[in-house]
């Protein structure tokens, strides 16, 4: 658990966020969330939109941890299996656990931008590790414009996975390999 405490905080906002919707996003749900007394929350972020914007942070921190971390714990992939197999697991990730709650807060929070654009800027996608194998393989493979292959095969990824939270069931192997077979068409 991390020692500070505005990143507690913003954990739990996440947590709160992803258990309960934007409407139970509060001060007091946070408080309960990171068992800490009331009023600890608004001693910190005074108003709403600070504790929405701590949490946006923070979703954007352990996403970019999580993405730097995968890219850099796997070879490039040899062939587009090796990349497909990647990606539903990535999908699979963002379906489950801790994954599934940042990807549920993540969403809340891209809707909530339309009407905060500041937040729109801190939930920008961003290079990483990943993001720079599938653009790599993509520009390997010969195919124009690797870099809008790779945001709009990513985008389409994405899509999947919060189809899946919406509707239920997983991402199906098949729908990343028609995905990816799109992308490396000429």
């Amino acid at each position: 658990m991390p020692s500070d405490r505005r990143t507690v905080l913003a954990d739990a906002a996440v947590r709160a966020l992803a258990d309960q919707g934007m409407r139970g996003l509060t001060h007091r749900a946070v408080d309960r969330e990171a068992g800490l007394p009331p009023g600890t929350t608004s001693a910190y972020f005074r108003t709403r939109h600070a504790l929405l914007t701590a949490l946006v942070r923070r979703l954007v921190t352990l996403d970019q941890a999580e993405l730097e971390a995968a890219g850099e714990a796997v070879p490039p992939p040899a062939d587009a299996e090796e990349l497909a197999a990647g990606l539903a697991a990535f999908a699979e990730g963002r379906l489950t656990g801790d994954g599934r709650r940042r990807s549920l807060a993540r969403y809340a929070c891209a809707v909530e931008s339309v009407h905060h654009p500041e937040l729109r800027e801190i939930l920008a996608p961003r290079e990483n590790a990943a993001r720079r194998i599938v653009r790599d393989f993509l520009a390997g493979q010969g195919v124009d414009d690797p870099e809008g292959r790779t945001i709009t095969l990513l985008t389409c990824v994405d899509g999947l996975v919060f189809d899946r939270l919406v509707h239920g069931g997983s991402v199906a192997r098949a729908e990343i390999d028609g995905l990816l077979a799109s992308a490396l068409r000429p």
